[in-house]
C-alpha cells in the first residue's frame, strides 16, 4: 500500500515536522467537526483528506 501524499512531499510545503504535525492535525479536527472538504479526494479518513489538502496548497497554516 502505497500512501500519498508521502511525508516527504509535505515537508517541502511546511517549514518542519512539528509544523506538518500541528497543521494537519488541526485541519483534520476541522473537518472531523463538520468543515467543508477543499479537495476532491473520496477518502474516509479526516487525517488523510487534510494531508491531500495541504499536497494541493489549499491548507498552509490553521489557526
Amino acid at each position: 500500500m502505497i500512501v500519498e501524499p508521502t511525508v516527504t512531499d509535505l515537508l517541502k510545503l511546511v517549514d518542519d515536522r512539528y509544523e506538518l504535525v500541528i497543521v494537519t492535525s488541526k485541519r483534520a479536527r476541522q473537518l472531523a467537526v463538520g468543515a467543508p472538504k477543499l479537495t476532491d479526494a473520496k477518502e474516509k479518513s479526516v487525517v488523510t483528506i487534510a494531508s491531500k489538502e495541504i499536497a494541493e496548497g489549499k491548507v498552509k497554516k490553521v489557526c
